[in-house]
């Protein structure tokens, strides 16, 4: 039997929210935008697609079409994690025992393709994956779950052999929706909202053994 375990990216393999918060307040303010912190929160799971269009409704710009704007914020993002990015704990362990228990591994995101392999790269654990989802190969981003249909289709498994490893709560949604079983690791801020559909909630990456492994795939 084939098992296979899916990962989301921002804020469960890198710390990348703070950067995709600085790149947006760079470049929305630029075009004219009042980025303010309490709306900034309402962006975090979005798309970049959707974050564009979320400042646009709310603050027309005209000097340039979104797609530009979207494009400077990727950008933006790219150069910040290759100066600042850096892995989360337990990244690369989680990654070694799946690989060594057998497991295929994939990665569903919502960020664009563009910054997946920069990424990777950057923290050194590209060869751990076999197959790649993000937002550009689906209509709908998460909640919905085709990002995570699209990388079990990749991977050739069925959705009961699957976990899911994801850090927040539109992100569990997606992955059960697609009935994958899933981890959930909250933002510490977060971690005492319900995640009643998980499978199992864990402060850190760093926590999951094998014993957990165990209890997921029967």
């Amino acid at each position: 039997m084939i098992y296979a375990a899916v990962f989301d990216m921002d804020g469960l393999l890198i710390d990348s929210e703070p950067l995709w918060k600085e790149a947006e307040k760079q470049v929305f303010s630029s075009v004219g935008v009042q980025v303010t912190e309490v709306l900034s929160k309402q962006t975090a799971t979005m798309t970049t697609g959707e974050v564009t269009r979320f400042w646009y409704e709310r603050n027309p710009w005209q000097e340039k079409s979104l797609e530009e704007v979207e494009n400077a914020v990727v950008d933006k993002v790219e150069a910040l994690i290759i100066e600042k990015g850096c892995e989360l704990e337990g990244v690369t362990e989680t990654l070694k025992l799946l690989k060594e228990k057998g497991f295929k591994i994939g990665l569903s995101t919502n960020s664009p393709y563009q910054l997946i392999p920069t990424i990777l790269n950057k923290l050194g654990i590209a060869s751990y994956f076999d197959a790649i989802s993000s937002s550009d190969d689906v209509e709908k981003g998460k909640p919905e779950p085709d990002v995570y249909l699209s990388t079990i289709n990749k991977l050739g498994v069925d959705s009961s052999n699957c976990i899911a490893f994801e850090d927040s709560y539109s992100g569990m949604l997606a992955a059960t929706r697609a009935n994958i079983k899933t981890v959930v690791i909250p933002q510490p801020d977060k971690f005492y909202q319900e995640f009643n559909e998980a499978s199992l909630k864990l402060q850190k990456l760093s926590e999951f053994n094998e014993s957990h492994l165990v209890d997921l795939i029967g």
